[in-house]
């Protein structure tokens, strides 16, 4: 039996304000919750762990999916996706994000997102893996991320000084506030718990100071991913987990925890390299780059009939098969034939960060292997982004909508986060407009409360990489399973030896608290389903088996139970 902690410890608030809605994070879901939610509701603060514009979405390259070709239609997206999916998406949460997603698209333009454009003046489309069309916008070749990011913190700086809205930068959310309070005649969801509000600890360059306490009706987590919980992953450092696990935490549902996508093109720089890598696009694939092992063999067109743009598990898992097979850490990503204008010109971005590291795309094959990049599970919500937990919303990677199922499609995140972020707000609003969402007192949680040292997590994610990293098994799943519940948090420490030995409560704890665990959740989930699916592979289950085609999920006991079912 594993048990988890219900609260990070933390000193009391030294200070409290109000809010209609918290909204946690500055990406492309954050951003957008927040600026729909400024035109709808009374009062909204938006925080941000680093600075404004340091949201994940600056780091997407591909570009956005959407049909918005003559001849590209929804259903065809819908199709690409479930495919992808591998079985276990949600139908109807993929109608909504390919029938929603051109009109966001186009409102982005709107907003002032300057995407690529061909000589017509029509929006540049192209093509990336598990894709049967071109339908990926894309801008500045190879930064639309940061393309988007610009626009969306450009609109929300034009109203920072609206009474209507505060941003705190340099926060961090160290847990949701909750109460039980009671199901009303407009709200009778028989949730046994509500969100009220947030405590976040804001670093000296934020506007506030210390600890403090965010009282509201709502929050929204738009908070990211969990890379920091691998040794090697193309997330910004800030993705430590922090919005899943404070969720998991307050009473929500998480689910489709084990399916982690890890990017099959990411430079490498040898065994020992930690951190954020450089990741090398899909749509250098989709442009005509393939894949050979290091003698100069090209595997993929035996491997699948899109060949080096089968779905990105198909491509990671072969990586790594081809890898074994020639005792190499390694394999190359060849894109010379491309011409050295076409790879400046359509990836500038990509090409400078690789000269940076001492590659040139456009001489020379690069090392490239797999490294975590996305986590398709998280908090479970429904079609409008509520979670189990009444008030409070996930949107984009933090979130389980059951768009992405097995294995997310390419760039359909960005379009995920843009679309169930506009849907929370509505449905905030309309929420609050019919009493639904009352400002309530909050009590403390039951359960065990303390912190994970600082000083675990290389531990920490060195077990994860290992154990529940690309290929798993029974055994393995094991191992990391044990490691990660004899990591020593506070709560479990005897008072004779606490002191200089206990966790202290600061940013490094209260990360280093949330990696361990997403971890721990990560594993157990891992190890419940036998069978390989997507971004799930049992060496010792290497087959799909349709008695899983169902969401593995995980929640915690008012004692911190971890509970897998």
């Amino acid at each position: 039996m594993t048990t988890l902690l219900t609260t990070l410890a933390a000193p009391d608030p030294g200070w409290t304000t109000e809010a209609d809605v918290v909204v946690v994070g500055s990406g492309i879901a954050g951003l957008t919750a927040a600026l729909e939610l400024r035109t709808r509701v009374p009062r909204v603060l938006l925080v941000t762990k680093d600075a404004l514009s340091s949201g994940s979405t600056v780091w997407a390259q591909g570009g956005i999916a959407a049909a918005l070709a003559p001849g590209d239609s929804p259903a065809a997206h819908l199709e690409d996706t479930l495919v992808a999916g591998a079985g276990v998406c949600d139908p109807a949460a993929v109608e909504v994000l390919v029938t929603e997603g051109p009109a966001r698209v186009r409102e982005l333009v709107a907003l002032g997102a300057l995407f690529d454009t061909d000589g017509g003046g029509e929006m540049s489309l192209t093509r990336e893996g598990g894709h049967h069309a071109d339908r990926i916008a894309h801008a500045g070749g190879d930064a639309t991320g940061a393309e988007i990011s610009r626009a969306l913190v450009a609109q929300l700086e034009a109203v920072r000084n609206d009474p209507g809205i505060e941003v705190i930068e340099h926060a961090l959310v160290i847990d949701l506030l909750t109460s039980a309070g009671p199901v009303t005649p407009t709200s009778p969801d028989g949730l046994r718990r509500s969100v009220c509000g947030v405590t976040l600890h804001v670093k000296g360059a934020g506007s506030r100071d210390g600890v403090g306490a965010v009282r509201s009706r709502a929050v929204v987590l738009a908070t990211g991913g969990i890379g920091q919980s691998f040794m090697a992953s193309t997330n910004p450092p800030q993705a430590t987990g922090d919005g899943t696990a404070a969720a998991l935490r307050a009473g929500a549902t998480l689910g489709d925890m084990e399916f982690v996508q890890f990017h099959p093109t990411v430079l490498w720089l040898g065994s020992g390299a930690k951190g954020q890598l450089t990741l090398v696009s899909e749509a250098v694939r989709g442009e005509g780059a393939y894949l050979v092992d290091v003698f100069g063999h090209r595997f993929m067109p035996a491997v699948h009939p899109m060949a080096e743009l089968a779905p990105r598990d198909v491509v990671a898992h072969a990586i790594v098969r081809q890898m074994a097979a020639t005792g190499s850490d390694h394999v190359l990503l060849d894109a010379r034939h491309l011409g050295a204008d076409f790879l400046r010109r359509r990836f500038p971005t990509i090409t400078e960060r690789l000269l940076e590291q001492g590659f040139d795309i456009t001489e020379e094959p690069v090392p490239v292997a797999p490294a975590q990049h996305y986590h398709s599970g998280g908090v479970v919500t429904n079609l409008d982004g509520r979670s189990a937990v009444r008030g409070l919303y996930a949107v984009g990677e933090v979130a389980c909508t059951g768009v992405h199922g097995a294995n997310r499609l390419a760039s359909n995140s960005l379009l995920e986060g843009l679309v169930f972020a506009h849907r929370a707000a509505e449905d905030i609003a309309s929420r609050m407009a019919a009493g639904e969402l009352p400002l309530l007192e909050p009590v403390p949680r039951p359960g065990p409360t303390g912190l994970v040292m600082a000083a675990s997590r290389t531990r920490i994610q060195r077990v994860t990489s290992t154990g529940s990293g690309v290929i798993r098994s029974a055994e393995s799943l094991a191992v990391a399973a044990e490691k990660l519940a004899s990591v020593r948090t506070d709560a479990n420490l005897p008072e004779a030896v606490a002191g200089d030995l206990s966790a202290q409560p600061q940013t490094a704890e209260w990360e280093t608290s949330n990696v361990h665990q997403v971890s721990t959740v990560l594993t157990a989930t891992a190890a419940r389903r036998e069978e390989s699916r997507g971004g799930h592979f049992r060496s010792d289950f290497p087959e799909r088996d349709a008695a899983w085609e169902r969401r593995v999920v995980a929640s915690l006991a008012e004692d911190g139970t971890l509970l897998v079912d």
